[in-house]
This record gives C-alpha cells, sequence and structure tokens, in this order.
C-alpha cells in the first residue's frame, strides 16, 4: 500500500467512520478521489473558517440557556439567547456529557488521563458532580484494565446515575461465545454494558444494579455452544458477529493516524476492531423504567427494562415486562437480525437517543440524530428524527423488532448535503414543540420550529489545546477543532436558575484566535 501523507490519511479515516466509499463521500462516480476531494470535503466539514458565535436569534426563539463543551475541553459553557456566557464549570478532567441538576449542580464525565486499555471514542472513566460556583462534591472512578465509563450518562430521579461502560474480553472469551475467530481482533472485545451508581460522597459509588450486553447474545456460528440459535428468530438478542469485517492495519499506518489527530494514544494493531458496538448514548424513562441505548457500531437503539433484579437483568425472564434483560425494543437496522435488506436500513452511525418528556408535543417518542441519513450525487447528509415506537398500553412493545417504517417528524436541510456529520452531534424536544440540534463536528447548534424554521443559531467559538501527560489530546478529532458531542437546553424557568444572577458574565471568556486550516 502506498505511503500516505498525514491529510490524505485523515480524509481516509473520515470515511471509514461514515462507512460510506471515498466516491459517495465526495458525489464522484467513477474512478478514485483525489486527495484535492477529499481534503475539501474535510476542510468544508470542519468549517473552520466559518463565523462564529452567534448567528440568529429570531422571534420564536425559546427563551433559555444552552450548556455545552468543546470536545477537548475541560470546561462546560452556559450561554443565553444572545449568545452571551454566563456562567462556567472548569473540570478535573477533559469532560464529555453533562447535566444540570435543578439544584444547580453540574453531573458531568471525566477522562481519565491513564486509562491505558480502552482506545475507542468517547472515553470517560469519571463521573463529578459540582455545585453552582464551581467546588468538586463527589467524584466516582470507573477505570480499570476491565471496564470504563464511556461517553454518556443519565442521571435518574433518586439522585443515582446511569452510565455506560465498557468491559474488556478476552478473544478466547469471545472464540466461547461463537464469534468467527477470523473477526476477532487479537487484543479481545470491548462489549458494553449499562451500571447505575449510588453515590457516595465524597468519593466513590455503589453499583446497585447492572445490564451485561454479553449476557444476551446469540450466534449461528458454531453450533456446539449452549448460545447458538437463529438470530433472525431472537431478535431480542444480539448476534455477537455484528460488526464490520477485521482490517489488519500496520503500525506505520497506526501511527500517521495518530498524529492526524484520528486515534487514541491507546490504539493499537491488535485492538483495532475491538469496540465491539460502540454505544454512544443513554437515555432513562422513569415512567416505564426503560433504558434507550443507541449503537452506531450496528446503527440501531435499543430499550431495556430496568425494573429487573441481577438474576433478572442476566436472564431472559423477569421485571415488569417478563423479558429479564433481553431487548425490549430495537430499531433502525433490521439486517442484524435478518429482517430486510439494506434498503430497509435507516440508521446510519447514529447519535443520541432520547424519550420525549411527558407535556411536550411528541410525549413519547424517541428523537435520534442520524448521522448518515442518506447518500446521492451530491454527497452524503445527516438528519434530526423522530420516531414513534409501537408501544402498548403497559408499556411493553408490540415485538423487540417492529417498525416504524416512517418517521414522526424530521429535519435535514433545505440543501441536504450542508447538514453532513458523520460522527458526534445530538437532537432535543423542547417544550413548545421546538428541537435542538447540535451538528456535532464543525460545532453548530441551531433551533427549529416543527415547520423547520431554523428560529435560533450559534457557532461554538471556544476550543481547547488540552493535552494528556503524553502530549496527545483527551479525545481522537482531527482537523474538527470546533467539535462539540452534544448541546443541552435549559429553559429559562428552569429550578436550577432560580433566585441566581444569570447576566452575561464580565469579561466574557477569551475567544482564542481561529487556528490554520488543515493542511497549512
Amino acid at each position: 500500500m502506498k505511503h500516505l501523507t498525514h491529510q490524505l490519511t485523515t480524509a481516509l479515516f473520515i470515511l471509514m467512520l461514515v462507512g460510506f466509499n471515498a466516491r459517495t463521500v465526495i458525489g464522484q462516480d467513477d474512478g478514485p478521489p483525489s486527495e484535492g476531494d477529499m481534503m475539501a470535503k474535510m476542510t468544508k466539514m470542519a468549517a473552520i473558517d466559518a463565523p462564529r458565535g452567534l448567528i440568529l436569534n429570531a422571534k420564536g426563539a425559546t427563551k433559555g440557556y444552552k450548556l455545552f463543551a468543546p470536545l477537548t475541553s475541560d470546561v462546560h459553557y452556559l450561554i443565553n439567547n444572545k449568545g452571551e456566557v454566563v456562567h462556567t464549570w472548569k473540570l478535573k478532567y477533559a469532560t464529555g456529557s453533562a447535566y444540570i441538576m435543578d439544584n444547580g449542580h453540574l453531573i458531568a464525565t471525566g477522562r481519565d488521563p491513564v486509562s491505558v486499555v480502552f482506545a475507542g471514542g468517547g472515553q470517560n472513566g469519571y463521573i463529578f458532580e459540582y455545585d453552582w460556583d464551581g467546588n468538586l462534591l463527589w467524584e466516582y472512578k470507573y477505570s480499570t484494565d476491565a471496564h470504563l465509563i464511556h461517553h454518556d450518562i443519565a442521571v435518574m430521579p433518586n439522585g443515582n446515575i446511569l452510565s455506560i461502560a465498557w468491559e474488556a474480553k478476552t478473544a478466547e472469551d469471545g472464540i466461547r461465545m461463537g464469534r468467527n475467530p477470523d473477526n476477532t481482533p487479537k487484543a479481545g472485545l470491548w462489549t458494553d454494558s449499562v451500571i447505575e451508581i449510588e453515590p457516595e460522597k465524597p468519593s466513590g459509588g455503589r453499583i446497585v444494579w447492572e445490564w451485561h450486553m454479553w449476557d444476551h447474545m446469540i450466534q449461528n456460528y458454531d453450533e456446539s455452544l449452549p448460545n447458538y440459535g437463529d438470530p433472525a428468530e431472537h431478535p431480542e438478542l444480539v448476534d455477537i458477529n455484528l460488526g464490520k469485517p477485521l482490517k489488519v492495519i500496520t503500525e506505520e499506518e497506526l501511527a500517521q493516524r495518530k498524529a492526524v489527530g484520528f486515534a487514541a494514544p491507546t490504539a493499537t494493531v491488535d485492538n483495532k476492531g475491538s469496540d465491539m458496538y460502540h454505544c454512544n448514548a443513554i437515555h432513562y424513562n422513569a415512567e416505564l423504567d426503560q433504558i434507550a441505548i443507541s449503537s452506531p457500531g450496528m446503527s440501531e437503539v435499543f430499550i431495556i427494562d430496568h425494573s429487573t433484579n441481577a438474576a433478572e437483568s442476566s436472564g431472559h425472564a423477569g421485571g415488569k415486562y417478563s423479558r429479564g434483560g433481553d431487548l425490549l425494543y430495537r430499531w433502525g437496522n433490521p439486517q442484524n437480525y435478518g429482517r430486510g435488506t439494506e434498503d430497509d436500513q435507516i440508521l446510519h452511525e447514529q447519535h443520541d437517543v432520547q424519550w420525549i418528556p411527558a407535556g411536550f408535543p411528541g410525549a413519547g417518542n424517541l428523537t435520534i440524530f442520524n448521522n448518515v441519513a442518506g447518500g446521492g450525487p451530491k454527497g452524503p447528509h445527516s438528519a434530526a428524527i423522530e420516531i414513534t415506537p409501537p408501544m402498548n398500553d403497559d408499556g411493553s412493545y408490540q415485538t423487540p423488532a417492529t417498525g416504524p417504517t416512517e418517521t414522526a417528524w424530521q429535519y435535514t436541510a433545505p440543501e441536504p448535503s450542508t447538514m453532513f456529520a458523520p460522527f458526534i452531534s445530538s437532537v432535543e424536544r423542547l417544550a413548545n414543540g421546538n428541537s435542538m440540534i447540535c451538528v456535532g463536528p464543525p460545532g453548530r447548534f441551531f433551533e427549529v420550529t416543527p415547520e423547520n424554521e431554523i428560529v435560533w443559531e450559534y457557532w461554538l467559538p471556544y476550543y481547547s489545546d488540552l493535552r494528556l501527560p503524553d502530549g496527545s489530546r483527551p479525545q481522537p478529532i482531527g482537523p474538527f477543532t470546533y467539535a462539540s458531542f452534544r448541546v443541552n437546553h435549559y429553559d429559562a424557568k428552569h429550578p436550577a436558575f432560580e433566585g441566581r444572577k444569570m447576566k452575561a458574565l464580565k469579561p466574557q471568556p477569551v475567544v482564542p484566535a481561529a487556528p490554520a486550516p488543515p493542511g497549512h
């Protein structure tokens, strides 16, 4: 294979993330794409030269505040509708997802700077609680060679916290579960779990509930094993052999990816492909006592039962819905359980999944950011979508794998390819029926009405050059300097702001100078 320049390596890595071939991404029908074509696409997507700060604050914009953080930063910013920063929290480590509580406290994840095993994007390892004044009240660490908190958390009404976590399995473990050895990395597999943490302040916590995807695997590769079966007959289980074919890379290729910021410092040639399903979002529905999870690795969202006890969550019976820890519902890619073709796949590499709260337009529906909603001659595009799951009156689902085949609402840009985010990003329904969207790679946030009119828009002007002890970035971001994982909206009358002077900080945080465009 020819030696690739750093810039070309960056472009190819993006194409791998997207899951489309190079010609599809750049809209070219014949022949291999040139380095210039791909770099032009990457530069446009990063939008480093775009105007930054508040772009639009029109009549109809929802009054309130927006919480966000640059992808490699240790600071969360809270801004008003004028784009003015009214509050910040500086965390102990680089931060990911965060949520403001009714008392004004911030619950946020933090990136363990010395985690050495897990190399997927979205690494965390810590959960923190800070008060309004930035004092650290609690920290919890779940970061060892065996497991690591990653991507997202959900704060429950009782104060406990649900978190996605990787757990490490050896290659031999995978083969004993029916994984095809030819598609099993030498370093083993990282499967996903969910843990519920009861905080023990000021440091520590107790795991009071857990669910492991590993307990709900099926395979049709080795009929001598107890979990052998037909995935098409068991959509409530996950096929352990799902996923892209294992691709071998050289040390030189890996070094090039690290050099341009598109591989974690802990990535190795042996753990490429270890991150099986890369779950990246979690949300809790207290009324149903259910948990929603997004898996871009499978291009699906799942719902599981939280009402189970320890024995039930690892099994196939029990709990409020009598299914144990098996999937109550799954949606987005029926090919994963032998129900349909690629034409029936709706989700591709999606991020974020949220139930619309009671009292909001669309209550009970799910919102999802579909990162690759379609392609075409002008290139791929993303969409923010809402779906209505086929729910029975008791909160159960018609089957684990029933529709819908159409969205209840969808936003794509008027010129679709102008909104394309191959990774990160989010969508959140607001109380008045509008929706807040984060296009993650360029750091663009905007609010749209149900008729898809943009009434508020802001482009992140802050970024961070925070580094880990080895000099690398906390997350691999390549040329996407202004990238942001998510934006959260808080109503102006949210309890957290009661009695507080929500005025613009004086002076405002310093906006750093724009970085040089990629390749300069």
